[in-house]
């Protein structure tokens, strides 16, 4: 027997579940299939159960600080099972809770391995048996794995891939962190700020290589100041591990091989998108180089009925321009007029300490796209807010169109700048102008004044530097 629907979503990720529901929104009759659990690795294995890993180290360092503050606190200590459970059970609550928007929404949910057998036909193997289901379009949001080195495959006890990082069997003392892009740096951070002694190796020139320059340079200094050893234009050639440790080779920007033991190693090299045995090749569905599959701005794909969101499409691999592609694609599915996907106004978040956040181009992609720009800087120690909150380290950029006073983009590191940067992601949106922003009033006294300080200083006025 068959089941039939307007829309089938395989995988259940930020983009499909959030795609479902705008489906049963606009009357489509829409099932999901999902392998694992609802929520994706998102919900599950990424951006919720590791900021709460985060909090956690993020209490952890101001208790050890707690003195700069005023306070006492005897013999601090935690407990790694502890804060380990708490980053679990927020990935189990959230679970439940997509579960409930699944039944909320009358969204069917088809649990098991599918594949894209024809046009319009999906075919599911679960405990039950295989399943048939039939759709007019079918969206494919099956999302990304982490890449391995080639060399030394994750072993889930001495070399981990971000996965193994959110359980981990014990406290890493020296940790080899390889790759320094959000999920590195964020993991280097909260291990770190528990403790352990952190290197992190970067193959490029600088660490957070898609961020701004300057906020990658300030990055590094933080980072050492908190003692972190960063190696950049520094590859690993070869990585074995023990029952009592890793050892690495490691190729430093001279050439020089060194040969250097750690606890444990934590592979954060990137993406590879979830293609496989699902039925893409057969269909003859087009991919671009990297491996993604290839769509157009709404999401479609080559082959007619046939649509695809999230990591599994490219760059940037971040859940809510996942999200944000599964809106799309299902209001160009019921027939709506929605706008084409513009990755320039999607903001990137690192969550560590210190927080970076950022939108639109960098100062260098500007000028590289022929802009004369004008830019704006204004640093933490400025601000009243951030120096009563012990915070005083960082620096809010932005970047102007000299001839439009376009706001090109926006760049932080700092104190909950994750949190501010979507003023200028609202800003970029809407189009507005320096003039429109200059004339803005920011409450007093926030974090956010920063945010008009910079746009202030871009054009000679700002008020408190």
């Amino acid at each position: 027997m068959t089941d039939t629907y307007d829309l089938v979503i395989l995988g259940s990720g930020p983009g499909g579940y959030v795609a479902a529901i705008r489906a049963a929104q606009l009357g489509l009759k829409t099932a999901i299939v999902e392998r694992e659990r609802l929520g994706g690795i998102c919900l599950n294995w990424g951006c919720i159960p590791t900021k709460a890993l985060l909090r956690s180290s993020e209490i952890y360092h101001y208790i050890t600080h707690a003195d700069a503050y005023g306070l006492s606190v005897e013999k601090p200590s935690f407990d790694l099972a502890k804060v380990t459970e708490r980053s679990r059970k927020v990935a189990g609550q959230l679970n439940n809770g997509v579960k409930g928007l699944m039944k909320k929404n009358k969204v069917t949910v088809v649990e098991g391995n599918g594949r894209v057998t024809a046009p319009g036909k999906l075919e599911v193997e679960g405990g039950q048996g295989k399943v048939q289901l039939e759709a007019k379009n079918i969206i494919v949001a099956t999302g990304a794995r982490a890449r391995e080195l080639p060399f030394a495959k994750a072993d889930g006890d001495r070399i981990w891939t971000y996965r193994h990082a959110m359980v981990p069997p014990a406290m890493p003392e020296k940790l080899l962190v390889i790759g320094s892009g959000a999920i590195g740096i964020e993991f280097a951070s909260f291990y770190s700020d528990m403790g352990a002694k952190v290197t992190i190796v970067e193959m490029l020139d600088r660490i957070l290589p898609v961020e701004d320059a300057e906020i990658s340079d300030f990055m590094t200094k933080a980072l050492k100041k908190q003692g972190m050893d960063i190696r950049t234009s520094t590859g690993v050639q070869a990585l074995k591990s023990s029952p009592k440790g890793v050892t690495a080779e490691i190729k430093a920007a001279d050439g020089k091989v060194t040969t250097e033991e750690f606890s444990h190693a934590i592979v954060a090299i990137g993406i590879v998108p979830n293609t496989e045995n699902i039925g893409l090749e057969e269909l003859k569905v087009e991919k671009a180089r990297n491996g993604h599959i290839a769509v157009d701005p709404y999401g479609r794909t080559n082959v007619p009925g046939i649509w695809a969101i999230g990591d599994v499409v490219g760059a940037p691999w971040l859940a809510h321009k996942a999200s944000h592609e599964g809106v799309i694609a299902v209001e160009a599915i019921a027939g709506g007029k929605p706008h084409p996907m513009d990755v320039s106004n999607i903001p990137g978040c690192t969550y560590s300490r210190p927080q970076v956040a950022s939108v639109g181009y960098t100062e260098a992609r500007a000028k590289e796209l022929g802009r004369k720009v004008k830019v704006g800087k204004f640093p933490f120690i400025g601000n009243g807010k951030a120096i009563a909150l012990g915070e005083a380290e960082g620096f809010v950029k932005t970047v102007f169109d000299a001839d439009t006073g376009e706001l090109l983009g926006a760049h932080m590191v700092g104190a909950e700048v994750t949190e501010l940067i979507q003023g200028y992601v609202v800003a970029r949106q809407l189009e507005t102008t320096e003039a429109e922003l200059m004339e803005t009033v920011f409450p007093h006294p926030t974090l956010s004044e920063m945010m008009h300080e910079s746009v202030l200083a871009a054009y000679g006025r700002p008020l408190h530097i």
